[in-house]
């Protein structure tokens, strides 16, 4: 087993678009191990692996006892986006109400190279919107109003870890 260190706030590889995962070999493997791994610690409901410091289009999610992984997501959403409580492992401490879909689907690979559909409403559907975001370069923080967004980053500044 191998949990893998989180990368916080400030670290580049969270602010760069990932590749997409190419041919599946060991150190795919790996990586999606390390995935499931690091996620399944309590309170984790997905791990990116830009967050474990690779560039490449996979995360992990873990909602309601239900653990897995997705290479190359892509992602689907529908409703009007409404305020969702929400944090991140890369702003620990950090609690604000990002903009989020009520439903979500994302569809990718598994190491298999077989089709996986993940779909579902509530913490399901932001957990997806939200590791699909790290995979961009974003974080839940851009999703924030501008106001609140402010006070986010005052937040961080003032944080012991930043």
């Amino acid at each position: 087993m191998t949990v893998r260190t989180i990368r916080i706030f400030g670290d580049p590889v969270l602010r760069a678009a990932c590749e997409p995962v190419g041919e599946i070999d060991d150190g795919i493997r790996g990586l999606v191990q390390d995935l499931l791994d690091s996620v399944a610690l309590p309170g984790r409901a997905g791990v990116a692996a830009p967050q474990i410091g690779v560039a490449a289009r996979a995360f992990s999610y873990n909602v309601d006892g239900d653990i897995g992984y997705v290479l190359n997501p892509v992602l689907e959403v529908s409703g009007e986006p409404e305020p969702t409580g929400e944090g991140c492992l890369s702003v620990p401490g950090l609690w604000h109400d990002a903009m989020r879909h009520p439903w979500a689907r994302v569809t990718g690979t598994d190491l298999d190279g077989e089709e996986i559909v993940i779909e579902g409403e509530g913490l399901l559907a932001q957990a997806l919107q939200h590791e699909c975001d790290h995979l961009d370069g974003m974080l839940y923080l851009e999703r924030l109003p501008k106001d609140v967004r402010r006070q986010a980053m005052r937040e961080v500044r003032e944080s012991d870890w930043f």
